[in-house]
């Protein structure tokens, strides 16, 4: 997602109050990662961001998936929307969809981003969804005894009778989705992996994830 017009009018961003016709702009100096709020001349911080997830304390990166995409998803959010829960529920997905694919090219070498791209991303997410983390509310697809749990760093799906929780692991190509149970030992042991492309949709997996966390379950220990 790239823009090569820029429009420098400056805007009054009020709080809870996005707004189409700002844009963002990053580029590099001495190869260091920049980026601006470009309607309101000023820097972008990762310092806000850090304080609800702390994925990159060096910087801001983009153009793939990883720790610097990650913590500029989660700042251009918060920035933009100046809601913290959205940010949260949200960031991930956006990393994965637009920051993963900002680039500095074309004569300027910088990457635009506008608010209209901002909200059309986050509708677009909100329409695929199957899980909703909103404080454990789920979708009808999820069964009734899952919730979605965000934690300082990531988002798991958890089960509410039963020890089971499913987390993800982003690679360069492949993303590993894992049903785990820690029980009384001192690290998870995992009971199920499904394996996807990084740019594929992780909902179906983590809902396939959910049913065989059924076949996990002695017939004693079932209510």
């Amino acid at each position: 997602m790239k823009r090569n017009d820029a429009d420098t009018s400056e805007t009054n961003h009020s709080s809870n109050d996005p707004q189409p016709d700002v844009e963002y702009v990053g580029f590099r100096v001495d190869g260091e990662a920049v980026v601006l709020n470009l309607t309101d001349r000023r820097q972008l911080s990762p310092d806000r961001s850090l304080d609800l997830a702390s994925h990159s304390p060096t910087g801001f990166e983009w153009g793939f998936r990883g720790n610097g995409p990650a913590q500029l998803a989660l700042a251009l959010l918060l920035d933009y929307t100046d809601d913290e829960t959205l940010a949260l529920a949200h960031y991930t997905a956006f990393k994965d969809n637009v920051v993963s694919e900002l680039s500095c090219d074309g004569p300027a070498d910088c990457w635009h981003l506008t608010g209209a791209e901002i909200d059309a991303a986050l509708a677009e997410e909100t329409e695929e969804a199957v899980i909703a983390p909103d404080g454990g509310q789920t979708e009808p697809a999820l069964p009734s005894n899952w919730q979605t749990v965000e934690r300082h760093d990531r988002t798991v799906y958890q089960r509410r009778d039963v020890d089971h929780y499913i987390v993800t692991s982003d690679g360069t190509d492949r993303r590993h989705l894992l049903l785990c149970s820690q029980g009384d030992r001192a690290y998870p042991a995992p009971l199920a992996v499904e394996t996807l492309p990084a740019e594929a949709n992780p909902n179906p997996a983590i809902v396939a994830l959910t049913a065989a966390s059924n076949d996990c379950i002695a017939p004693e220990e079932e209510a």
